[in-house]
């Protein structure tokens, strides 16, 4: 049982368990305390001092986000000593903030836009100098402007105690101190995987994606182009949100409808490509444990994975599979079938991926990934991308229909759905390779055991009289801890799933950005999942084999899973990554 404590703030006595801090214990009590550097369970260090409080005692005011509790503890929230040290604090912060707000991506949804209209702040009493330091927009997919930075730490925290890629962090000392990479490399020169979580815990507009609508809008607005759209499954759990729907609001009849009305040609369903590489993966597997293949097969779904671990794991390159990720399968597919079928060119068809993902950016640039003779995709837009476009064709969103995908591509089965949560490629796979492994229909479909957020999930499964040990890491921190055992022989494996984002697609770095007073309390990840999960229960197909249209695909053009010709459009190869520096 937990032991509790009796304290006081602002006059009211509560009791709350003996391991908070004062802050949650004044959020327990219903009272508001500032913060802007603190993101609960990623950065909790106390920097930025808007969150001070008056504890009695005390000789001077503390983080409310670091300060434990304890028995008796007396806090006061609302003094005038706390609210003029908040507004300083804020006021030094602007002083040296490029406050270019209207024309910032994170215009309406910056903390520190908030926090200022929050604490009632009219002007800037310590105008000074203020750093000039060039953009960095060298990467294909992260853009990171300096001149914005709040030096909060978050995104340094995310990137070296979450993820362990470590490419940023703070260098240099007082007014000189500053977020960026070693050397002052770019992050187009190191070891970045483009997996965009620094973007979405910044709460300001110092990291953003890079641009991708102008380059759209001039292709749509090409009469001798077809410009097709392809949506991934964690898209329709998340775009609702930056029109002010609650956060797992399943919005993709209205997803489908927007795309027709930006003037897309045709608008399919990314999650037809996941069943497609379900049976191509699933294939995989089986031939691995039949044949003696390289073991334990890890998928390939996520490019900031892959990139991780070409950087930092290439001697198990040849453990991943050589499936390449859904949407890439899915762009060769149409410049390839699709185009010979609607007896397109297939350089006139323009693919756009709708993606939740900032390294798919980096992805569709690979010269790997043009099998037909062109790129597989063009351009990758992520969710936050999508919002803007929509909002600047003047659509109103909430107000739409729901309409379906178009065909001959449309339907997909809840497997291809459950491919945006993490567990949800693993247990797709299962639901086919159970099927084919014991050659017959079986009622089983879910897989529970895969299923939820725990960082690293280990689970045997029992299917046509194999015993298949499978695991699911999401996050690549704990991405790196089930390779260590992979290396170390202390995991023995047959089928690993690996996400780059912490709760899979459902978090990936191009999906709407909530604040840290939402993120902090609210989990986000668990919210998008369960809409994920309950659109693949509505589906009258929860099977990738089962998928009309894939089978059309292997009876018209593939032939089967694993054939020659699927290898040649359907497949890739991957190649060790230097350090430092590194070409993007």
């Amino acid at each position: 049982m937990m032991e509790m404590v009796n304290i006081t703030i602002d006059s009211k006595k509560i009791q709350v368990p003996k391991d908070y801090t004062v802050l949650e214990a004044a959020r327990h009590a219903n009272i508001k305390i500032p913060t802007l550097c603190f993101l609960k369970g990623i950065n909790e260090i106390g920097a930025c001092r808007m969150c001070v409080v008056e504890v009695e005692g005390a000789r001077s005011l503390q983080a409310a986000c670091v300060y434990p509790v304890s028995e008796g503890l007396v806090v006061r929230t609302n003094t005038p000593a706390v609210r003029e040290a908040r507004k300083v604090t804020l006021e030094l912060i602007l002083s040296n903030h490029d406050r270019s707000c209207l024309t910032c991506v994170r215009n309406r949804n910056c903390e520190l836009q908030k926090l200022a209209e929050e604490l009632n702040i009219e002007g800037i009493r310590f105008e000074g100098e203020m750093k000039k330091q060039p953009l960095d927009d060298f990467s294909p997919s992260i853009v990171r402007d300096p001149n914005k930075c709040i030096l909060c730490r978050r995104c340094v925290s995310m990137c070296k105690n979450v993820q362990t890629v470590a490419v940023i962090d703070t260098m240099d000392r007082g007014f000189d101190t500053s977020v960026k990479c070693a050397f002052d490399f770019s992050l187009g020169e190191v070891p970045c995987t483009n997996c965009g979580q620094c973007i979405n815990v910044c709460p300001v507009g110092a990291l953003r994606e890079k641009d991708s609508t102008h380059v759209v809008w001039k292709a749509l607005a090409d009469k001798e182009l077809h410009v097709v759209a392809q949506t991934a499954p964690a898209v329709r759990v998340a775009l609702g949100e930056e029109f002010g729907m609650p956060i797992g609001t399943r919005v993709t009849g209205k997803m489908a409808a927007a795309l027709k009305r930006l003037g897309f040609s045709k608008v399919f369903d990314t999650d037809t490509a996941a069943d497609l590489t379900i049976l191509e993966e699933g294939t995989e597997l089986i031939e691995r444990l039949n044949n003696g293949g390289k073991l334990p097969l890890i998928t390939s779904c996520s490019p900031g994975w892959i990139k991780f671990c070409e950087h930092n794991y290439p001697d198990l390159l040849d453990n991943l599979s050589s499936c390449k990720s859904p949407h890439e399968m899915f762009g060769a597919v149409l410049k390839s079938y699709y185009a010979e079928k609607m007896g397109i060119d297939p350089s006139k068809i323009f693919v756009v991926s709708i993606m939740p993902c900032t390294a798919k950016k980096f992805e569709a640039r690979r010269p790997e990934l043009a099998s037909t003779g062109y790129p597989d995709v063009d351009a990758v837009l992520t969710t936050r991308e999508l919002a803007a476009m929509i909002k600047e064709a003047g659509i109103e969103f909430d107000k739409l229909p729901d309409e379906q995908f178009d065909d001959p591509m449309g339907p997909a089965s809840g497997a291809g759905v459950i491919f945006g949560a993490t567990g949800g490629v693993m247990e797709a796979a299962l639901r086919t390779v159970a099927e084919i492994l014991s050659g017959k229909s079986l009622d089983r479909v879910e897989y529970e055991e895969v299923r939820g957020l725990e960082g690293i999930k280990e689970a045997t499964v029992e299917i046509g009289g194999m015993k298949i040990k499978a695991a699911v890491a999401h996050g690549l921190g704990n991405a790196r801890k089930i390779l260590d055992r992979v290396r170390s022989g202390e995991g023995q494996y047959h089928f690993i799933e690996i996400m780059a984002c912490p709760g899979g697609c459902i978090n990936g770095g191009g999906q709407p950005i909530q604040p840290s007073e939402v993120r902090s309390w609210t989990n986000v990840p668990a919210a998008r999942a369960r809409a994920i999960y309950e659109e693949d229960k509505d589906l009258p197909i929860r099977k990738s084999h089962e998928n009309p249209a894939v089978k059309m695909l292997y009876s018209e053009y593939f032939g089967q899973p694993g054939s020659h010709k699927a290898h040649e459009l359907l497949h890739t190869h991957y190649a060790r990554r230097e350090n430092y520096p590194v070409k993007n």
